[in-house]
């Protein structure tokens, strides 16, 4: 289930905390709970992605951006991410999320975040989003200049240059063997 409960508190205390620029890094702390957590005691990943969500709300909250979102009718949308998860999250451990933006281009804002305990990365993204009205996206000068930073710009890091190269290199839509499965035999599947 979604964090609710955290998203309102974060939406709550985000707004009472200092604002952001564009160039700043967002953190706030929290812990892991029980439910965060799959089979294996540990903080499941599918609650990291969750979770940077949460992140990208706080950056955008303090930087002003979701005020202007909700004048203009506009959303955030997801378009792609990376992630590399090095260290457990066991129940009840506290934690922070950093967020940043990396770089942005035509369309899309670069956000580079982390899951950080006791100092050391547990896990880190770069998260690939966008800014969206009916069924398109807009584009990132316009944001921009409805946020009032006409002609923002970043520059993008050699890293992120070389993902973005390597995900539009991936084929889409997927490989047809991935739209159509196929039956096998149960000695194929077992390896006997």
């Amino acid at each position: 289930m979604y964090p609710f409960v955290r998203l309102i508190g974060l939406y709550v205390f985000a707004r009472r905390r200092p604002r952001l620029t564009w160039s700043e890094t967002s953190e706030f702390s929290t812990w892991t709970r029980p439910w965060d957590c799959d089979m294996f005691g540990e903080m499941n990943n599918g609650r990291h992605l969750t979770l940077l969500d949460l992140g990208r709300f706080d950056y955008a909250i303090r930087i002003g951006m979701m005020e202007m979102l909700k004048k203009q009718g506009w959303g955030l949308v997801v378009g792609g991410g990376s992630v590399r998860y090095r260290k457990r999250l066991l129940p009840f451990d506290r934690f922070s999320i950093r967020t940043r933006l990396a770089a942005v281009d035509e369309k899309w804002f670069y956000f580079q975040q982390s899951l950080i305990r006791d100092g050391e990365a547990c896990s880190s993204a770069l998260m690939r989003t966008a800014v969206t009205r009916g069924s398109g996206t807009v584009p990132t000068a316009e944001v921009a200049a409805a946020m009032g930073v006409p002609n923002f710009s970043l520059p993008t890091p050699d890293w992120v240059q070389a993902w973005i190269e390597a995900d539009a290199a991936r084929p889409w839509p997927p490989d047809a063997d991935l739209k159509t499965p196929t039956r096998r035999a149960a000695s194929e599947v077992s390896g006997v």
